[in-house]
């Protein structure tokens, strides 16, 4: 995988590279720390849904063009429209955002480098993996304005211990990239010049795997997190029959029979 472009004036807001059945989709607005103002939003949920329904995609990352990853909404954009309607709208909008990650078939890899502050730390937190360079550094910092982090608040206590998450919350402080690790937020702390190695080895993992049974895999994962024990364990029961009646895992089982590699 390639090292992150650095984009043109006239670029897309969203930039986008394919590798062997990796789609990297970069947030394009480097001068503004790729803060995610409405068109940014609208730009990169229309790109992972597009990616979603494409089945020759295997992994996605996403990543920020310039010195950070991404620093949340656009403040300027939010200060000219103070109107409820708005920002009902707005953080509506957003959160869509936010799920059509969690719902797309493909896993999607976080790739972490300067900052990554509040609405850009719920990204961090939405995706299913995360990998971010030592010097990154992870923010809720919306209380430090009087706005507390409500819509980061739902992913971050899902990644995090309710304490540790609680704490990001209502101190805004920053946390470097290995605390970040240590409280569940990121999956792997390197440093910058492997940042882009060590995605690509954790891509090529997942792409090496049969489709169906990651895409079956990654939509039971979150669906049984929201439900009790029992719900859970009769829907990943089901969820397994069905995974184990599709061609490729048939094959993988009878390979692992036979002592040879699976014909995928």
């Amino acid at each position: 995988m390639s090292a992150v472009p650095q984009p043109a004036t006239d670029a897309p807001l969203v930039d986008v590279s394919v590798a062997a059945g990796v789609v990297t989709l970069t947030m394009n607005r480097p001068s503004q720390f790729n803060a995610l103002s409405e068109a940014m939003i609208d730009a990169l949920r229309a790109e992972l849904e597009r990616v979603a329904a494409d089945p020759s995609v295997r992994v996605v990352v996403l990543a920020g063009a310039g010195k950070a990853f991404c620093a949340g909404h656009d403040l300027r954009e939010m200060r000219a429209q103070p109107s409820l309607d708005y920002y009902q709208h707005l953080f509506g909008q957003c959160t869509r955002l936010m799920m059509a990650i969690q719902r797309m078939p493909q896993p999607v890899i976080a790739r972490v480098h300067g900052v990554a502050t509040a609405a850009g730390c719920q990204l961090v937190a939405m995706c299913d993996l995360a990998v971010a360079s030592e010097d990154a550094r992870f923010a809720v910092s919306g209380v430090n304005l009087g706005l507390f982090c409500s819509t980061p608040s739902v992913a971050l206590s899902r990644n995090l211990s309710r304490k540790a998450a609680f704490e990001m919350l209502v101190t805004g402080e920053f946390v470097s990239a290995q605390a970040a690790v240590e409280k569940g937020l990121v999956n792997h702390a390197v440093p910058a010049d492997r940042l882009d190695a060590e995605i690509d080895r954790i891509a090529q993992l997942i792409a090496a795997k049969p489709a169906v049974a990651i895409a079956a895999g990654k939509g039971l994962f979150y669906r049984q997190l929201e439900m009790g024990i029992e719900a859970a364990y009769q829907l990943a029961g089901q969820t397994m029959a069905c995974n184990m009646m599709e061609p490729p895992t048939l094959e993988g089982v009878q390979a692992f029979i036979e002592k040879r590699k699976p014909n995928w």
